[in-house]
């Protein structure tokens, strides 16, 4: 069966049973709470799983003359209705090994009464139980439903603990609960179903089951069965009236009832509890837990699991939702066509920012699941966003292009660009986009744009590079901030402004010191995403961490709206802004020797590493300004008492527009040396600043490379001994 069918059969029934899920679930966690609570009470006999009958009646009739009943309850409490010695009534819990009465039993509360009625019939009765049953049996479909969409998850039953790709908080832990709930989830749901068709005699053909009379064995009837059988084994024994030997026990066992001769212990007859009545039994002892304190509490997490579940089944639901298709154009007047496939819908969240930027520059832009292709007569580039599913296959979305594909043949030429959703957790690495790749480029009607892009786990950065490729080969400026393409926030924090102080008038530059509260956590090189004028891009600065404050060196745009907001701040002000995390960016602590190659505000987040630096790594500050400055006199005063504290090695410093018109580009070149042996002896490259600073720099290191025959940087850039944070 497809994956869209368990999907929607998982979340119908869900959506059907949701609400009475929720009472049950709430029910269950107080009954199981009750269960556990009981078995606290210390009405239990030590060793009791080793007391046999032979050794309880004497006591307990030498200790009582006159015994009409005893019972043995799910708790193993054995409870005793006798006549004492001073003539008085008993009903008590007794020590089976003295006969001492050690308490009396209560009724439930009338709390826990309520409660269970709730649970098992919503008060309603029979009506009740019966659709409670309905219930259980959903959550039977549920759970099994469940574990199919997570065996094609993680491929196969192999793969069911293996790691789980986190995507966000709902679907990663509905997943990993999942796994871990289903087998006692399974259990509430089969035992809650079987003991309602065993309440409306489903497995019975008469109203009720009656016990079997069973031929006795020579055995049965000679040997004593008080020496044979633990008290642990037994429900009930009513005692006989007198010391007639025509006089019997009847004990009722577990799995029978037999009579007992009182003197020889021989079994005088023998009726076999029905199948059907056993399995009812066993099937109450494990829907309650009240055999067993441990499985009490796995019900009660199971419960607590169940109510997780339905908060997380939604969210996901509604995120699938809120990547829903809106069109602005029909796909018969379009020239953009951007085709999705997607598992659960994440991916067109990259699709809806290219479309959106699209239309902002004017184009006609059409976004269509990959199952709907068709004949696009004006279309002059379709890209392809998809995900991979399973094993290299189609996301359910895309199961049905191939086909298409080779039916619907475009009457004109059309450029088209695929990128590749998936995680190198697998092995198939987004194989599907692959494929949909060649299958493309084998079609008369198809050019290739650009090659195919894979992206690793979603990766708004690697997306990105894909971004800056076609937008520079088309001539339409999209966007290039990672963030953008990530999840827009839904809360922000409070920072304080503590100073501002302007470093240079000439470059309109200034140092921004931000306070946030304790459990803020971060590192220099982390972004700071600002909010401007209300505006839903985020503008992103890096951050230095200055003493436990956030730093910013912040240069003054015209009409900029990110550097315009920030300047008309004062200390005082609070703003609401959110740190985003970059561990590809922080200070790599088990770098040999780390080189910082930076221009203008780019030297924002080494200053943090520098001061942060209290294990005094080799640290090598190379940075390009355009002239001398009171900002530079400033940086150079700064790395002088780091170079004394040991933080720093050195300062290199460029200026492109003093006589000599130095750039950082020479300085490399001066020292490539030092170069060569920082990426021989596993060091870092870190650079921060302009993205044409970044490919300069890049030219220069990649032809030092190639002449010094080391590893080509791409390589470098893999081992991560060449990181970035360009803008």
């Amino acid at each position: 069966m497809t994956l869209s069918f368990w999907r929607y059969a998982h979340l119908a029934l869900a959506l059907f049973s949701s609400i009475f899920l929720l009472l049950a679930s709430v029910t269950g966690i107080i009954l199981a709470i009750d269960a556990i609570q009981e078995k606290t009470v210390p009405y239990k006999a030590e060793n009791f799983n080793e007391i046999t009958l032979g050794e309880t009646l004497p006591i307990l009739k030498k200790a009582y003359p006159e015994i009409t009943e005893l019972s043995v309850d799910y708790n193993q409490f054995v409870t005793l209705q006798a006549i004492d010695a001073d003539g008085n009534d008993v009903k008590a819990y007794i020590d089976p090994k003295t006969g001492k009465a050690l308490g009396t039993p209560a009724k439930k509360s009338e709390f826990i009464n309520w409660i269970t009625s709730l649970h098992r019939s919503l008060f309603l009765h029979e009506a009740g139980r019966f659709f409670v049953g309905v219930i259980s049996f959903c959550l039977l479909l549920i759970s099994i439903s469940g574990f199919v969409l997570v065996l094609k998850r993680q491929r196969g039953i192999r793969n069911f603990f293996s790691k789980i790709i986190k995507e966000y908080f709902a679907q990663y832990y509905h997943v990993l609960l999942g796994r871990l709930a289903l087998i006692p989830i399974l259990i509430i749901a089969l035992t809650g179903t079987y003991l309602s068709l065993e309440r409306f005699n489903f497995f019975m053909g008469e109203e009720k089951a009656k016990p079997v009379k069973a031929e006795l064995s020579e055995k049965a009837k000679t040997v004593s069965i008080f020496t044979t059988t633990l008290l642990s084994d037994v429900k009930k024994i009513e005692f006989p009236f007198t010391d007639d030997p025509e006089e019997y026990y009847i004990i009722e066992l577990k799995d029978r009832e037999i009579e007992v001769n009182q003197v020889t212990g021989a079994v005088i007859s023998e009726k076999r509890s029905p199948m059907t009545a056993q399995f009812a039994a066993l099937s109450l002892d494990l829907h309650t837990g009240r055999i067993n304190g441990i499985w009490a509490v796995i019900l009660a997490i199971a419960c607590i699991n169940i109510l997780f579940f339905i908060y997380s089944g939604f969210a996901i639901t509604l995120k699938r939702r809120s990547s829903r298709i809106k069109n602005k154009y029909k796909a018969e007047e379009s020239t953009f066509i951007i085709l999705v496939g997607s598992e659960n819908g994440s991916t067109f969240r990259f699709a809806n920012a290219i479309q959106k930027q699209l239309i902002d520059h004017g184009q006609k832009v059409f976004v269509s699941e990959l199952n709907k292709f068709s004949v696009y007569p004006k279309a002059e580039h379709i890209i392809v966003f998809t995900s991979t599913h399973g094993l290299g296959d189609a996301p359910s979305n895309g199961t049905q292009f191939k086909t298409l594909l080779e039916k619907q043949n475009q009457e004109q030429n059309i450029n088209f660009s695929v990128v590749g959703f998936g995680s190198k957790s697998y092995p198939d690495f987004c194989q599907f986009a692959i494929e949909i790749d060649q299958l493309l480029g084998k079609q008369k009607w198809a050019d290739r744009y650009l090659d195919l892009k894979t992206v690793n786990d979603k990766s708004a950065v690697e997306f990105v590079e894909w971004v800056k490729l076609w937008s520079e080969k088309t001539g339409i400026p999209l966007a290039t901030t990672p963030s953008l393409y990530n999840h827009v926030p839904k809360g922000l924090q409070k920072f304080m402004v503590l100073d501002k102080t302007p470093i240079s008038e000439t470059e309109h530059t200034f140092i921004l010191t931000l306070k946030s509260n304790a459990r803020t956590k971060f590192s220099s090189g982390d972004l700071l995403a600002i909010y401007p004028a209300n505006d839903s891009r985020e503008r992103l600065y890096s951050i230095g961490n200055h003493s436990g404050n956030i730093q910013l060196v912040v240069k003054l745009h015209p009409n900029g709206l990110g550097s315009g907001f920030l300047n008309a701040l004062e200390p005082g002000n609070v703003i609401k802004a959110q740190i985003i995390k970059n561990p590809a960016f922080h200070l790599p602590k088990k770098a040999p020797k780390v080189a910082f190659i930076s221009n203008g505000t780019g030297i924002a987040p080494f200053l943090g590493m520098i001061e942060q630096n209290k294990t005094k790594q080799e640290l090598h500050l190379y940075s390009g300004f355009r002239m001398e400055t009171p900002t530079l006199m400033a940086y150079k005063k700064f790395s002088a008492i780091m170079i004394q504290k040991e933080h720093l090695e050195n300062f290199h410093i460029a200026l492109s527009r003093e006589a000599e018109h130095i750039y950082v580009m020479d300085l490399i070149k001066r020292d490539a040396n030092f170069f060569v042996n920082v990426l021989k002896k596993d060091g870092v490259i870190m650079i921060c600043g302009s993205l044409a600073m970044q490919k300069d720099v890049e030219n220069v290191l990649s032809e030092l490379c190639l002449s010094k025959g080391l590893k080509t940087l791409s390589e470098y850039k893999a081992n991560k001994q060449f990181v970035t944070d360009c803008y």
